[in-house]
């Protein structure tokens, strides 16, 4: 009996299920399938995160946002250097701040 995913895996789990004597059928994504995977598995990572709060969800969802950013063509170092950017000009968040009400 077969067990259907239709899901995105990292690369090296073919092989590993393969290692338990089970067989599994893959594909390999076009780009424009990959990208939309790769966004449904961000929400899957952080949804993961968010129910466990463990960094090894955390770990996951990381290897993801990298994955995006070099299928986008970007790397990490650009990653980066956008959020310092961002920081520089409107802060972290370390300060906990929660905005309440702004008044016109």
């Amino acid at each position: 009996m077969a067990k259907i995913y239709h899901k995105l895996v990292r690369d090296r789990i073919p092989e590993i299920i393969e290692a338990t004597g089970k067989t599994c059928k893959t594909q390999i994504l076009s780009q424009e399938e990959y990208l939309q995977l790769l966004d449904e598995k961000l929400t899957e990572e952080l949804a993961e995160y968010q129910e466990s709060k463990s960094l090894e969800e955390l770990a996951d969802l990381y290897e993801v946002m990298a994955a995006v950013v070099e299928a986008r063509g970007w790397d990490l170092s650009q990653l980066e250097a956008v959020r310092l950017e961002k920081k520089e000009k409107r802060g972290g968040f370390r300060h906990r701040i929660l905005l309440l009400e702004v008044e016109e």
